[in-house]
């Protein structure tokens, strides 16, 4: 990853959020308060617009300016999980870590801050997936299909849908899904 095909991956990123922002709505609605699609695609807009007026010149100055822009423009959950995951993977870059060491340790961030753990049905289970993946140089957009689809038989244990209990059951997780298309689209810039 660099400056450029980060740029590119969040412009993708943002084009997905905007044309899923409805699906994404539909999917919190019955385990969650209905405002995922919303929060996102206000998220996106924000980074997409703070990056073409701020000119982010390094992947690190992109990383802090995404983190920023989730943190303070996204609400519910998302805002802070992704912010978080953000934060870290500023951190990483800025230590020299390669790109699967940075995606993990966006992954550890969202677990320290939402204390999600694999198979709870939130983000968590699509990013340990992802990274194992790329750590083993085998992400592909299959994979990321499947991950995202995994939390659809999965009782939710953490956030808002855990509050539905057994009627989580039989419905993917809208964190999960769009994190689904945050990697679809990394994977599209990659190869761009």
């Amino acid at each position: 990853m660099n400056i450029e095909m980060g740029i590119r991956w969040m412009e993708l990123f943002n084009e997905e959020i905007q044309n899923e922002k409805n699906y994404l709505t539909q999917l919190d609605t019955p385990i969650g308060d209905s405002d995922h699609g919303n929060n996102m695609s206000r998220g996106m807009a924000h980074v997409v617009k703070a990056i073409e007026e701020q000119k982010p010149e390094t992947l690190n100055e992109l990383l802090k300016l995404i983190t920023t822009n989730l943190l303070s423009k996204v609400g519910g959950a998302s805002g802070p999980l992704y912010g978080s995951a953000f934060m870290g993977m500023m951190k990483a870059e800025t230590a020299g870590e390669e790109w699967a060491k940075i995606l993990k340790t966006g992954l550890e961030n969202i677990q320290k801050r939402g204390k999600a753990e694999q198979g709870d049905k939130t983000m968590v289970d699509v990013w340990i997936a992802v990274v194992e993946a790329v750590e083993n140089g085998e992400l592909t957009h299959e994979l990321i299909d499947e991950a995202v689809e995994a939390t659809k038989p999965l009782k939710a244990k953490k956030g808002r849908a855990s509050y539905v209990g057994d009627r989580s059951i039989g419905h993917i997780d809208p964190g999960a899904y769009s994190s689904g298309l945050l990697f679809h689209t990394m994977l599209r810039a990659e190869t761009e």
